[in-house]
């Protein structure tokens, strides 16, 4: 088995970050490992809100689009270190109720046999503007 090295996840984050500005939850969930785990920006836990699981993650992933239709993760920049990553990003979208988010974020990876084992989101948190 070949390890993957950082060239190719810093290319599974790029595809990752397209995918998202795709609204292209297929294509999401192929560079996510069998056994993922999402932990979201905001939640009653510690860590957010963690989505479990395949079918989980999935349902974790459009909550996004849910939320904020036209959302989109511009300005990405990438770097990975053995098995864990992160992705530096402007989140930009519009809730349901009109108010607009631009706020820059992070999310920490880490990886296993090659695709996304865990996202871990982070997010500035600006007022709507």
């Amino acid at each position: 088995m070949t390890t993957p090295d950082d060239h190719d996840l810093i290319r599974l984050l790029e595809q990752f970050n397209d995918a998202w500005n795709r609204h292209d939850i297929d294509a999401l969930m192929n560079c996510m490992a069998d056994e993922c785990v999402f932990h979201g920006v905001a939640g009653p836990e510690l860590m957010g809100r963690t989505f479990a699981g395949r079918d989980a993650v999935r349902k974790g992933f459009a909550l996004a689009w849910e939320t904020c239709p036209d959302a989109s993760w511009k300005d990405g920049v990438h770097f990975v270190s053995g098995d864990r990553g992160v992705s530096e990003s402007t989140f930009r979208g519009t809730t349901a109720d009109g108010a607009r988010i631009e706020a820059r974020m992070v999310d920490v990876f880490t990886f296993r046999n090659g695709k996304i084992a865990v996202k871990n989101a982070y997010r500035k948190d600006r007022k709507p503007l």
